[in-house]
């Protein structure tokens, strides 16, 4: 059976191979492969590359599908596993005074507990700091408040 596949059919099966083992070992690599692979047998079909060609292309393919997924992951990385501290520099409402210096307030749909000076409910307060899982606030002056900082 695998006597007739030609060569191109045969990169392009181990493209979709590869591509399907992203679901039994997940990680984005094996997509890049998989892609290089695929490729490699749709231009392998055009031109008729003998296997030296085949081979060259696959690995030239492969090592720019990795940089270029590299380059992407990058790009979206900074947002990654930032938790609480992507929340610095937001402004927002107290939803509950701060007293004794803790208080409790919403942002978007999750209750947080803050720490900052004693304020009263419906303060505008900015994210100063992140200490574990308490957001550090300070009070927004009225002009601060005016020149278009968002609430939630």
């Amino acid at each position: 059976m695998f006597e007739a596949l030609s060569p191109a059919w045969a990169w392009i099966i181990a493209g979709l191979v590869l591509v399907g083992g992203e679901l039994v070992l997940p990680g984005v690599f094996l997509v890049w492969l998989g892609l290089a692979a695929g490729l490699t047998g749709l231009i392998e079909a055009a031109l008729g590359l003998p296997w030296q060609g085949q081979l060259v292309l696959f690995s030239g393919l492969s090592v720019a599908a990795v940089v270029l997924a590299n380059r992407l992951n990058r790009q979206r990385a900074p947002t990654l596993n930032l938790g609480a501290h992507r929340l610095i520099g937001r402004s927002f409402r107290l939803e509950a005074a701060i007293h004794a210096g803790e208080g409790r307030a919403r942002l978007d749909d999750t209750l947080w507990r803050v720490a900052g000076p004693d304020l009263p409910a419906g303060t505008p307060v900015r994210v100063t700091g992140v200490e574990g899982t308490v957001l550090r606030v300070a009070h927004v002056p009225q002009e601060d408040e005016a020149s278009g900082t968002a609430h939630v």
